[in-house]
């Protein structure tokens, strides 16, 4: 790569990490090209970016981003593969599934939403966190909820009272 294509890949790289709320940075080295081609498909069925850097190029890219990328430049080594994704627990459960048929791929390091998460310890954690749509799903639910409760008790309740009147009304005839 000549200076200037290395200037060109930090700049694209760095409006890349500057529009984004969820980047996850994993290891995929080991894995044979169809399990590549496998992990490349599970990714875009769930809108997540992969995208293969060089450690020293996004370290630069990190540095010059507006966020606060200085936790995880410390972990870049080895092989690093980037997971961009508007849903901040899709990278997770894409790694979580893959890795029932393979031990990869290893999760470096994660930014969700400004927080920093290190270490593959941490998958079960982002698996679990509640994307958006997730959320307001949960809300309505709970919202529902006493409602259905109180017309369910009415109509129980409304066949209970209309029957107890007409047991009533039968024995004072």
């Amino acid at each position: 790569m000549t200076k200037e294509e290395k200037k060109v890949a930090i700049e694209e790289l760095k409006d890349a990490l500057g529009g984004i709320k969820n980047l996850y940075l994993a290891d995929i080295s080991g894995l044979d090209a169809i399990q590549t081609s496998n992990l490349r498909q599970a990714c875009f069925n769930e809108n997540i970016k992969l995208q293969v850097v060089k450690n020293t190029l996004l370290a630069k890219a990190m540095d010059a981003s507006d966020h606060d990328f200085s936790e995880l430049t410390n972990i870049l080594n080895g092989n690093t593969s980037l997971m961009f994704s508007k849903t901040g627990n899709a990278p997770a459960k894409v790694i979580k599934n893959f890795r029932k048929k393979s031990d990869k791929p290893f999760l470096k390091g994660a930014f969700i939403e400004e927080a920093i998460y290190l270490g593959d310890d941490q998958l079960d954690k982002l698996v679990a966190i509640k994307s958006k749509d997730e959320l307001i799903g949960e809300i309505i639910t709970l919202l529902l909820s006493p409602t259905k409760n109180v017309i369910t008790l009415l109509q129980s309740g409304g066949n209970k009272l209309s029957g107890i009147l007409k047991s009533l009304s039968e024995r004072s005839s």
